[in-house]
């Protein structure tokens, strides 16, 4: 019977073991130092051997190239379409007419000048500026992520046998320790905050309420393997105003909130995700509205004007894109935010693609899909530039005055400053933009003088 119990025995101990020593490594450097804010400084190294790893992995991919003269990558756009900057649409139905030779140039209808509107439509079909800004980035080179690369073929023994290894470290070792962090953070997070929230107003439950969610959002950043860089910190956002940034994954509001503490705006939703948000506003002053009160615009304003008075709340932070585009671009900003009439801190977020895609495809992937991704790259890896604030010039109207912050963010992040609605993901381009383009035209044919006299212009 002894005889019996000893792999019982075994078993047993060595489960033990395994269960201090990982205790011991999860707490000891992930969640004790995430709480007081103190990094080890490991990612660094951490970084530098996966970019090394990389370079070996594309050197023998290349060399395999050259030995079968084939092309390494393939380029993701045909090259056949040559679009020139900055051409207006009246200078492209010029052009059209110079080259044709046997056409006017007066204002008036040709009907050569269909032509142009014919290719501008192809154009947009074969590349299509707002399509490809909800679809993964793509990398040419190779990461040993099988989804960043779909073009990788068998090269070699050594780099398949990479492959696997990165897969036992990511799914077998990474995975659970952040995993662990995550489940870890969210249950000290719900539970810090609710005991809080029970402080009487006082500069004691402020204080308290703002380490609470600091430590939280370093505990969600360690999950991840977050590696932010923050640049300009003397332009952080102070409690006069807004902080405004481009979007492209939810958590960058976390990316954020882990450098500074910030009230956030959203819809109230319901499981997991509204007990942290019901928790979070026990001890600060989130807002959080109703599906109902969403649509309400003038509610939405009025208590977002109501809380940028208030110079004891932190700076409410917003992503006025609406959703989330990739890591290429910045999308038209809803004008909403900008009607306030306070001080906007812009803020521009760049993520580094070569370790993980950050961006979230909602329409390919749920919340909980997404997350596990994230959690099974190497790291998340991305910039922050807060920018000098800006405020509403005289004479400006909201929409400029966005489009201006647009333009800046876009800039420091070095992203494609687009003038389309990020709500074409999911809708049909609306008909002002189409009578827009009609009276571009209608301007064309009657020219400047006769159009401004025109009585339906």
């Amino acid at each position: 019977m002894s005889w019996l119990t000893l792999p019982v025995d075994l078993l047993s101990k060595y489960l033990g073991l395994f269960t201090d020593v990982w205790l011991t490594l999860v707490f000891g450097f992930l969640i004790v130092p995430a709480v007081f804010g103190v990094p080890f400084g490991i990612h660094k190294y951490y970084i530098k051997i996966l970019l090394s790893i990389f370079e070996w992995t594309t050197l023998q991919m290349e060399l395999k190239a050259k030995e079968k003269n084939n092309q390494l990558y393939k380029h993701y756009t045909s090259g056949i379409i040559v679009k020139v900057p900055d051409s207006t649409l009246k200078q492209e139905i010029q052009d059209l007419r110079c080259s044709a030779g046997c056409l006017s140039l007066d204002p008036r209808l040709e009907l050569a000048d269909v032509f142009v509107f014919c290719r501008k439509a192809l154009e947009n079909i074969i590349d299509d500026d707002v399509t490809k800004r909800f679809s993964a980035q793509k990398l040419e080179n190779w990461n040993l992520l099988t989804r960043s690369n779909h073009n990788f073929r068998y090269i070699n023994l050594q780099l398949l046998a990479l492959w696997i290894l990165g897969v036992l470290i990511r799914y077998g070792v990474l995975l659970p320790f952040r995993v662990t962090v995550a489940v870890t953070g969210i249950f000290l997070f719900v539970v810090l905050s609710t005991v809080v929230g029970l402080i009487p107003c006082t500069k004691l439950r402020t204080y308290l309420s703002d380490k609470v969610h600091l430590m939280g959002y370093r505990l969600c950043v360690r999950s991840l393997t977050g590696i932010i860089t923050y640049h300009n910190r003397e332009n952080k956002p102070k409690n006069d105003g807004i902080c405004v940034a481009n979007h492209t994954t939810p958590i960058d509001g976390i990316v954020l909130a882990n450098d500074h503490c910030y009230s956030l705006v959203g819809q109230l939703h319901g499981g997991l995700l509204g007990l942290i948000q019901r928790a979070m506003v026990k001890s600060s002053p989130h807002m959080w509205f109703e599906r109902a009160e969403v649509k309400d615009r003038r509610l939405v304003a009025k208590r977002l004007r109501d809380h940028v008075a208030d110079e004891n709340k932190h700076p409410v932070l917003i992503f006025p894109e609406g959703t989330c585009v990739n890591n290429t671009s910045v999308m038209m900003f809803r004008k909403g935010s900008f009607e306030i009439g306070c001080t906007v801190y812009p803020a521009a977020i760049k993520y580094d693609p070569r370790f993980g895609d950050a961006f979230w495809n909602s329409s390919k992937f749920g919340l909980v899909g997404y997350l596990l991704r994230m959690m099974s790259s190497w790291a998340i890896v991305c910039s922050v530039w807060y920018l000098p604030p800006m405020n509403r010039k005289e004479g400006e109207d909201a929409m400029q005055f966005a489009n201006r912050v647009k333009a800046a963010i876009a800039a420091q992040g070095g992203l494609v400053d687009l003038i389309w609605d990020a709500g074409l993901k999911r809708t049909k381009v609306k008909d002002t933009f189409k009578e827009e383009q009609q009276q571009l035209y209608s301007k064309i044919l009657l020219g400047d003088h006769e159009y401004q006299n025109h009585p339906e212009s």
